[in-house]
């Protein structure tokens, strides 16, 4: 059974669908992120399963409830927004708690709660600190305990933590992951950043102009994007165009020879091998792998955990690697590349419309 589902969700302003025909479900415990591009959907997704949109068209059910009727006030769900609008007048005590006294919660009860909030997030003795007193990381907690507190079901979160820096960003994801396991609350996440994604979810919706691309693990949305739009949204990729001649074999154009791919890939007539450059191998000695060609290094940027190498290889075919720094790679030489054809998906060829 899932906590959250949708089902054929639309939903309308004027003439432009911003959902469209959405269907996905989230299980239990589950911490799930819709990504994507800005205005493709994955907010207005968000609103709608907080009963702060009303879809068009299609079903929302939490649990076993349609929902599509029930006030966002009686849904046992939570939200963090980006813009956390606490009560800067508040200090972090009446903060956390003013669910509670609007509940009309016991003195006593609410104080336990808010204790136990501020333990789980990391700010245990802070209740009496002003808002203006905490670091942006600090109140992104904050923000997090206020809704945490009342014991939702199901926490949406709406990229709250785009206005932080990278390393506070990066502390921070690792804590919501922590929190979200230890509570075993649902969690539904909002993101842009593909890397955040990747290193908190265990399901990932790839959302564009307001419909679904894919739905799977991070690995399976790395490793077996279905479009071209997943492998190119989801870090970077080399596209090969080329089509299948038979199980196990695609033509690439501007290659030499065939390349070896997985025999269950798809059979197609126009399409791409999406290879991700750490996946392909550089060495002038280069042996033993599915598929091997011949090179010229054309540029090379070093980039601290690896070299960032571009090669010309076949009929002028640019590719892009990432390599180890510490194998010898020179400007202008004449090497060889290759990669193990688990390595390589094959996509079906998006023409522009």
């Amino acid at each position: 059974m899932f906590e959250v589902e949708l089902v054929d969700v639309v939903k309308r302003f004027g003439t432009v669908t911003a959902v469209d025909h959405v269907s996905l479900g989230v299980r239990k415990n589950e911490f799930y992120s819709f990504l994507g591009p800005s205005g493709c959907g994955k907010t207005t997704t968000l609103r709608i399963i907080a009963g702060l949109e009303d879809p068009d068209e299609g079903t929302v059910k939490l649990g076993e409830t349609v929902a599509n009727d029930i006030p966002p006030y009686e849904r046992n769900v939570g939200i963090v927004f980006q813009h956390l609008a606490l009560f800067p007048h508040m200090n972090v005590f009446d903060n956390i708690a003013f669910g509670l006294k609007m509940a009309r919660m016991g003195k006593d009860q609410t104080r336990k709660k808010v204790e136990e909030a501020l333990e789980l997030v990391g700010l245990p003795g802070f209740e009496n600190r002003r808002i203006n007193q905490l670091s942006g990381g600090q109140q992104q907690r904050v923000g997090i305990a206020r809704a945490m507190v009342r014991e939702p079901e199901v926490l949406l979160l709406d990229e709250p933590l785009g206005p932080l820096d990278l390393k506070i960003r990066q502390h921070m994801q690792l804590e919501l992951k922590r929190i979200q396991k230890q509570v075993g609350t649902t969690f539904i996440y909002v993101t842009h950043d593909q890397g955040e994604a990747l290193t908190m979810s265990d399901s990932i919706a790839v959302m564009n102009n307001g419909r679904v691309e894919q739905i799977g693990s991070p690995r399976e949305i790395y490793d077996r994007p279905k479009t071209q739009f997943v492998a190119n949204f989801i870090g970077e990729t080399n596209f090969l165009e080329g089509t299948s001649s038979e199980a196990g074999v695609f033509v690439c154009k501007g290659l030499p020879h065939h390349v070896m791919v997985e025999e269950g890939e798809e059979r197609v007539t126009e399409g791409v091998l999406s290879i991700r450059p750490e996946r392909v191998s550089i060495a002038p000695d280069l042996k033993g792998l599915d598929n091997m060609f011949d090179a010229k290094v054309e540029d090379l940027v070093y980039q601290g955990s690896h070299l960032a190498v571009s090669v010309k290889v076949g009929h002028n075919l640019a590719m892009k690697i990432q390599a180890n720094p510490a194998v010898p790679i020179k400007l202008r030489e004449k090497t060889r590349i290759g990669w193990n054809k688990t390595d390589a998906t094959v996509i079906k060829l998006e023409k522009d419309e």
